[in-house]
């Protein structure tokens, strides 16, 4: 059976959420500008007061959350309710597909991978990529690109058929690592 070490992933992915909440909680959205570390595009003047929390963060734990919900679900319909406490779901999707099929425990790590990286990438910590390794050319320096939405490597010989810089996406990133990993404890078991 298949069984990555996911419990890395899910503390990070846990914990980084869990902080992600608490932070807007502690500090919440007072002016029109927002949390500054957010976006540093200049913000149109508002007209109405602000929300006192920034409703992408918001709107980003609903849907990680759900995803949690749906992922733990596909896999145990007879999982029961869906905790309370934000850190409480990463361990009740873990104790849910523990004994899933591989395929399904494939999926959930690298949704866990990929909502980690989420997570920090909302909380601006943009260089959680660059210990990465480029899915194409499996060298480090990976960059992230805010504007973009997307991670780019920095390797001047690693180009798309056309010339241009490769670039990734958080789902494909997070799909390679795990893909990586699996093929590194298959080589370790043989």
């Amino acid at each position: 059976m298949h069984h990555t070490d996911s419990s890395t992933d899910d503390g990070n992915a846990a914990k980084r959420l869990a902080h992600l909440a608490q932070y807007y909680r502690e500090h919440p959205v007072t002016g029109p500008a927002g949390h500054s570390y957010i976006s540093s595009e200049p913000r149109a003047t508002a007209t109405n007061p602000a929300a006192p929390l920034n409703l992408t963060v918001v709107d980003h734990i609903d849907a990680s959350l759900k995803e949690l919900a749906d992922v733990t679900r596909e896999a145990n319909p007879q999982a029961g309710p869906i905790p309370k406490r934000i850190q409480d779901v990463y361990q009740w999707l873990a104790d849910n597909t523990a004994n899933s099929p591989e395929q399904i425990q494939q999926r959930r790590d690298t949704v866990l991978y990929r909502q980690r990286l989420e997570h920090a990438i909302a909380a601006g910590e943009y260089k959680v990529v660059r210990p990465i390794r480029c899915p194409a050319c499996r060298t480090l320096g990976l960059m992230w690109r805010q504007t973009m939405q997307r991670a780019v490597c920095t390797n001047g010989n690693c180009t798309t058929k056309d010339g241009g810089t490769r670039r990734w996406t958080l789902a494909a990133l997070a799909h390679a690592q795990i893909e990586a990993q699996q093929k590194s404890q298959r080589v370790r078991a043989t």
